[in-house]
């Protein structure tokens, strides 16, 4: 299946170039759920949004096979075609789409600066930053050459296909353990592969996962490769790598989930905003206001706790519906 669409022929993405500086009213930078609900409340509150879609069009759901848990397909959609279906509609109302890369910003003032591709400086009286998160991965082939076909970084998006299976979770702190527990519930067996021999998850975590009968942890484990000829049938694993007791061994499963982290992508905002140590943009509780006015934050860029679809297209539309109070206030 091929996830990623060419960009020539990616839905009807503006290919026009900006003009070298340009002021528009709602600038949002990213094009997964969030950013795409944003532009459809934004561009029906009359704000002429323009979106730039940034390196993946789409966000991360264009990575994903079946999408069964997001509401209005109670036969379950790919994620490209939901995502298509969401630029379409952001399109019907106005939204202006362009492809596009951040690679500079400048909230020090008014108007709000972000530059594209290094050549194109877009002014806004608003900015929503819908920029996602990207998982960590460990970097071997196999990962690329099985994504959809029982590698996810996602269990709670991708679990249920995996429903009286034998699966693996990468990983030893708290979001691996919050893993293997949600697959616990659902699969036949699950094995933690943990690089240490201990975890580094609180203990009340450690505790869940050591008290579920059906996950085997296994301790100073990397895995080496995954093999299987219609998607993931097990992972090749090696415990003690680089000691005298150095062993190679295989294990079956079905699916491979990954569980090692996120990385915010707000590298280009950081100057300006406030973030966590992991950087997750900060926001207002119960808000997406930043700490610099005018510019919002949606979806997984600010997320660290859900990193669902559909929290992230709630949280695109409360962004547009702040972005429409605050420009409202400022007359």
């Amino acid at each position: 299946m091929q996830f990623f669409k060419p960009l020539e022929t990616a839905g009807e993405v503006n290919k026009k170039p900006a003009s070298a500086s340009e002021k528009v009213k709602c600038l949002i930078v990213g094009s997964g759920p969030a950013g795409y609900t944003a532009a459809i409340y934004a561009a029906r509150a009359n704000l002429k949004p323009v979106l730039y879609t940034g390196l993946q069009q789409g966000g991360q759901l264009t990575t994903t096979t079946e999408v069964e848990n997001f509401p209005g397909y109670p036969d379950g959609v790919t994620g490209p075609e939901m995502m298509e279906d969401l630029r379409k509609q952001a399109e019907r109302f106005g939204t202006e789409i362009r492809f596009g890369i951040a690679t500079s910003s400048d909230f020090s003032g008014k108007p709000l600066k972000v530059t594209f591709d290094g050549t194109v400086e877009i002014e806004a009286d608003t900015v929503i930053l819908s920029t996602g998160a990207t998982a960590k991965y460990l970097g071997i082939p196999a990962e690329t050459k099985y994504a959809g076909m029982g590698v996810s970084a996602c269990a709670t998006c991708d679990g249920f296909f995996y429903r009286g299976k034998d699966v693996a979770v990468v990983g030893g702190g708290d979001t691996a353990c919050e893993e293997a527990s949600y697959l616990a519930g659902l699969c036949r067996k699950v094995y933690m592969i943990v690089r240490r021999d201990v975890l580094r998850a609180s203990k009340a975590m450690q505790h869940r996962v050591m008290n579920t009968a059906n996950i085997e942890i296994l301790w100073k484990c990397q895995v080496e490769d995954l093999f299987g000829t219609q998607g993931v049938e097990g992972a090749v694993l090696v415990r003690g790598k680089g000691t005298p007791e150095e062993e190679k061994f295989n294990i079956n499963i079905d699916g491979f989930f990954l569980a090692i982290g996120h990385t915010p992508n707000s590298e280009v905002f950081k100057p300006w905003l406030e973030t966590d140590e992991t950087g997750y943009i900060i926001t207002d509780p119960g808000s997406t206001r930043t700490r610099v006015p005018g510019v919002f934050a949606a979806g997984d860029v600010a997320d660290r706790v859900y990193r669902q679809a559909v929290t992230a297209a709630g949280s695109g539309c409360k962004a547009a519906i702040d972005a429409e109070r605050y420009l409202a206030e400022l007359g």
